[in-house]
């Protein structure tokens, strides 16, 4: 049997990338049948892997932010701390990561959940998770630049009535230029 040494960086996004592949290669070898993986074995394993990825996306984001691999979360909480307190905009990813915790962590590698829809759903929070951090990473290279999300619900590009403002920026003149100001350069 021939195996290549991998040699990428241990904290990369294509390690997660990597990770994600292992973990739906692995999912692979289990049938399905009546909606379950009728193997508990290779969900566990996938599950688990594919933990590891959304971690390993995480703990690259932090590097390329500065810390130091001594400095890298050791528990959940830890990465949830960091999450709140490093990632800018990170509703998204905090929901997403709530979800692989749970289902793949929790449920597929510890108890043994082998429904289709539970683990699909995982991976592809997985997946979501490595994605927004490599397009946060690609953005915030530039330490100038401001990551946006894709949609702004604070304004519009068609012309409203002022009555129409909401009411967090309506009475407010610096905070409503501040944030036309923010949102101009994010078009």
């Amino acid at each position: 049997m021939n195996k290549t040494k991998h040699i990428d960086n241990e904290y990369s996004i294509s390690e997660a990338y990597r990770y994600l592949a292992n973990a739906k290669d692995t999912l692979s070898k289990s049938p399905i049948e009546y909606g379950r993986y009728t193997d508990r074995k290779y969900v566990s394993e996938a599950a688990g892997i594919a933990y590891l990825a959304a971690l390993r996306a995480i703990d690259t984001y932090l590097l390329k932010k500065g810390l130091s691999e001594g400095q890298l979360p050791k528990s959940i909480e830890g990465y949830w701390l960091a999450v709140k307190q490093r990632i800018p905009l990170n509703g998204k990813l905090s929901s997403a990561m709530r979800i692989i915790y749970e289902d793949l962590h929790l449920g597929a590698y510890y108890r043994g959940f082998t429904d289709v829809n539970v683990i699909k759903s995982g991976l592809q929070n997985v997946k979501k998770i490595i994605e927004m951090l490599n397009n946060l990473m690609q953005k915030t290279d530039n330490h100038e630049n401001i990551v946006c999300e894709p949609e702004a619900k604070y304004a519009d590009k068609k012309k409203t009535n002022k009555s129409k403002t909401p009411p967090l920026i309506k009475n407010d003149k610096v905070k409503n230029n501040d944030f036309k100001k923010r949102f101009d350069k994010c078009k």
